[in-house]
């Protein structure tokens, strides 16, 4: 079968990590690139185009990975959709589940693969523990997720993330996507039901403790956007007394350096999805779980 021809809009902070994947994949080849900044579109030795519609028209991809800021993921998705070009974004999906909504209704009318990336389910410490939750013997009763981080030493140059507008919030809107993904990897379906959220002066959630349930068993998301160094990791207690736990870290000592290996398991599950062999997307519910935790913030 022959690799799938992948083009990348957006050449921020993450773009690096995607164009080693796809580099490196004998699923796919790296097409094209796109970028606002002719300085990074026209860097990497391959066609190269500042407006990613041009590029759709002009490269005809067979799908395209979109790592933008967040408030552009709907317009991008919808214009590679309509083109009938699989997509790939990076968490979240959109800004609203609203928005969300509306591209996986286009996607199923259209019959075109859209898969949201959530790269910490394919950390080696994550897949371990899934497993050994999987052979435990046990039922599941308690997941603890801690996403720990000083944003402003991991946006880099993207200093959109710290616009609230563009990014959809703070640390609930950008960290916790993968958190709650993390909480249905190992618990399936799970519903908001607790948020306490610490802001800054300019309103910007800066940390958040969210409880969540999924049948009998319970869940707990921690965030911090101003945490003096780095802590990724989950707790998992099993309804014997057992706990098992996965540090998202574990030797991996160079900053961002997990997110190589991660990296590469969203594109080869991406390749798994456009073949049509994996269905698997939580990037509506992740957007819900946001939005949820948000209206308990106010409402208890």
């Amino acid at each position: 079968m022959a690799p799938l021809r992948v083009a990348v809009v957006g050449l921020g902070v993450i773009s690096r990590f995607y164009l080693a994947a796809l580099r490196d994949s004998p699923d796919v080849r790296l097409a094209a690139v796109c970028d606002g900044d002719p300085a990074k579109a026209f860097a990497h030795g391959m066609p190269g185009y500042t407006d990613h519609v041009r590029l759709l028209e002009e490269e005809r991809p067979d799908a395209v990975v979109v790592t933008v800021p967040n408030d552009v993921h709907h317009r991008i998705c919808v214009d590679a959709l309509e083109r009938d070009v699989a997509v790939c974004v990076e968490k979240p999906l959109a800004l609203t589940a609203a928005e969300g909504a509306e591209l996986e209704r286009l996607a199923e009318r259209r019959d075109v693969p859209m898969f949201t990336a959530f790269h910490r389910r394919h950390n080696a410490a994550v897949e371990r523990l899934a497993r050994e939750c999987a052979e435990a013997g046990a039922a599941v009763a308690e997941v603890t997720v801690r996403y720990l981080e000083r944003i402003e030493e991991h946006a880099g140059d993207d200093g959109w993330y710290l616009d609230a507008a563009r990014c959809g919030g703070g640390c609930v809107a950008d960290n916790g996507p993968n958190a709650f993904d993390l909480v249905r990897l190992l618990l399936g379906p799970a519903e908001t039901v607790s948020a306490r959220i610490e802001r800054d002066a300019a309103g910007t959630d800066r940390r958040a403790d969210i409880g969540l349930r999924a049948g009998p068993a319970r869940a707990r998301v921690l965030l911090d956007w101003s945490y003096p160094g780095e802590c990724k990791d989950v707790e998992v207690r099993l309804v014997d007394g057992r706990t098992l736990r996965a540090d998202m870290l574990d030797g991996h000592t160079g900053f961002k350096e997990s997110l190589w290996h991660e990296y590469v398991g969203v594109v080869r599950a991406f390749a798994r999805c456009v073949r049509g062999r994996f269905e698997y997307d939580g990037g509506l519910a992740a957007l819900r779980f946001v939005e949820h935790a948000y209206r308990l913030e106010h409402t208890g």
